[in-house]
């Protein structure tokens, strides 16, 4: 398989992601009908009616003689992910998500429930929403954003006592967990960094765009504090 073209599982979802420079999608066609291939041999149906594409201007993708929908935006493992490659659509599920959830903190509160289920209940039901995918968002969330995920978190602390960590702590830490990852020689972004002369801190990437600075990869370097 082409080494720009990644085959991403998950149960029975399949998703195929190709980097694609100056348009050419050869690659990411070619690894496509391979999938198909493969699935046919392997007695697999691959359900085209709810296969969708993001892509650039090239024709549309066609899979056993149907036309893939080209699409805006879409939910992948719970990630909006849009064709502008911006995370708005996605942090603005997020905060909806994390509002409504509260509501059901607030009732809890009125059974007398312990601190420690309760902050376990934020955790497991809230926390783990605002978190979701925050590697990815974080970094590109506006003030705005930020105070919203802010009252969230306050409201949270008002009803269990406890304060949770705050947005930017959460980001920081998920996004230090996920870097380490990356030292391992196996990751695909590995060849992206070098180490420094002392042999154990990364050195700062260059950087030439605004997307990628508010991107995953500059924060690596948070594994050398």
């Amino acid at each position: 398989m082409d080494p720009s073209v990644k085959i991403k599982k998950f149960a029975d979802d399949t998703t195929v992601i190709g980097l694609t420079r100056d348009d050419d999608e050869s690659a990411y066609r070619r690894t496509v009908d391979q999938v198909v291939l493969w699935s046919n041999q392997n007695n697999l149906e691959l359900n085209t009616a709810k296969t969708v594409e993001i892509s650039g201007t090239n024709p549309a993708l066609t899979i056993l003689d149907r036309t893939v929908m080209a699409v805006e935006s879409h939910r992948f493992l719970g990630t909006t992910i849009t064709k502008d490659r911006k995370w708005d659509c996605n942090i603005s599920s997020i905060i909806k998500k994390g509002q409504q959830r509260m509501y059901f903190q607030g009732q809890l509160r009125k059974f007398n429930l312990s601190q420690e289920l309760m902050v376990q209940f934020y955790t497991d039901t809230i926390e783990s929403v605002i978190t979701s995918s925050i590697t990815a968002w974080g970094s590109s969330s506006t003030k705005h954003d930020i105070h919203k995920l802010q009252r969230i978190i306050r409201s949270a602390e008002k009803i269990t006592g406890v304060k949770p960590p705050t947005p930017l702590d959460l980001h920081t830490s998920r996004t230090r967990k996920s870097a380490e990852k990356i030292t391992d020689p196996s990751h695909p972004g590995h060849h992206m960094f070098q180490h420094l002369p002392s042999g154990w801190r990364f050195s700062q990437m260059r950087i030439k765009t605004a997307r990628l600075q508010r991107s995953f990869f500059p924060h690596i370097t948070l594994i050398n504090s």
